[in-house]
């Protein structure tokens, strides 16, 4: 299924793409419309592709350099950057980055979920969603604030186990799904839930809201332990 040509006109390009979805999905779209370019994804140096889970000031200032040094070249250049999140420091980088675009030279961020950004940064994009629908994290939520404070914990650590994936010489692969990314997109998931539990209440104590929130910020930033903020979200979530 094309979840992203629609949105891509070779004839009127736009310089910067941000992409909400599934990397395993969307790249190969993204790597067959290149090829329609006649941008070659392989042994060309006008063609980047960086795959990271989280990219973070020092890939921002080095794709920034990157970028420029590109601009000289007379060819279509294309960055096609897959991350599962993207810390405060570099979204700041990339604002001001995105603020002038350079002439020929076209990026597309893969990200798992678009919420996770700064909303000034997203405004510098064309946004395309190819998320599948999140069903599952949904019902997970609906779960989870039924049950006890033990049972919370006990869910936040079967969430956070990350399968260790490794290619046919041993190198660790960047999975596809960090536990970070799948984090935030419970939090979506969780504040959503319980905002249409308590929508018919007329007074209700928003203190886990407001913890929700914070949490989500701690986890974009880089070094942040997200197994006790996950935990934390355990113990301030009331059993409805």
């Amino acid at each position: 299924m094309n979840l992203i040509q629609k949105h891509l006109d070779k004839n009127n390009l736009h310089h910067a793409y941000l992409i909400e979805g599934a990397r395993e999905s969307v790249v190969p779209e993204i790597l067959a419309f290149c090829e329609n370019l006649e941008i070659k994804t392989s042994g060309n140096p006008d063609f980047c592709h960086i795959i990271i889970d989280n990219f973070k000031i020092d890939e921002a200032f080095e794709l920034r350099a990157m970028s420029s040094n590109m601009g000289f070249s007379p060819n279509k250049k294309v960055f096609l950057i897959c991350a599962n999140t993207f810390s405060l420091d570099a979204q700041n980088v990339l604002l001001k980055m995105f603020e002038e675009p350079i002439e020929n030279t076209h990026f597309f961020l893969v990200v798992p979920d678009a919420n996770s950004l700064l909303k000034t940064l997203v405004s510098r994009f064309y946004v395309i969603s190819a998320r599948q629908d999140l069903a599952e994290e949904a019902r997970a939520a609906e779960a989870f604030i039924i049950m006890p404070t033990q049972k919370k914990i006990d869910f936040i650590k079967e969430l956070l186990i990350e399968p260790e994936e490794k290619d046919e010489e041993g190198n660790e692969i960047i999975a596809l799904d960090s536990t970070r990314a799948k984090s935030l997109r419970f939090l979506n998931a969780l504040e959503s839930t319980l905002h249409k539990k308590l929508v018919s209440k007329t007074v209700f104590d928003t203190e886990f809201f407001e913890h929700i929130f914070k949490v989500r910020e701690f986890l974009r930033m880089p070094g942040s332990a997200t197994k006790t903020l996950m935990e934390s979200v355990a113990l301030v979530v009331p059993k409805l």
